[in-house]
Formats: C-alpha cells, structure tokens, sequence
C-alpha cells in the first residue's frame, strides 16, 4: 500500500516530510532522496507500532482528501 507523503523545503533547512493520514509522523532529510528514506522509515516504525498494540492502519486516502487533511480550509 503506499500512502500520500507531503514533502516541504523551506529556504535554509532541510526537507520536512509529513504523512497527513498518520499525523504523528514528521520527519526530514538533507535531501529528496534521504527525506523519502526517512519518511519510509518512520512511517514502517509508527505502523509496526499500531499493529504491536492492536490499532488498525489507515487504507490509503486520495491526494485531494490527504491535501484537505494538511491543510484544513
């Protein structure tokens, strides 16, 4: 399943990277590749946690509705 990550840059940082269906999840990287390691990496950890205490994972949402979830108008 792949869920929508939504990468930033701001001027003099690195990129942050978010997961809106997983808003515990934040993190970043020194460059595209990295922030999308990173990404992989904390969203496997957050998961294997849900599923050690019994949560259900979220199904994967539509860029339209993941965007709404990010940024709430």
């Amino acid at each position: 399943r792949s869920h929508i990550a939504l990468i930033h840059k701001d001027a003099d940082g690195d990129f942050g990277v978010s997961l809106p269906e997983f808003k515990e999840v934040v993190t970043a990287g020194t460059d595209l590749a990295d922030a999308r390691r990173m990404a992989e990496e904390a969203l496997l950890l957050h998961v294997d946690g849900m599923l050690e205490d019994g949560e259900a994972v979220p199904e994967p949402s539509r860029l339209e509705t993941a965007a709404d979830q990010h940024h709430p108008s």
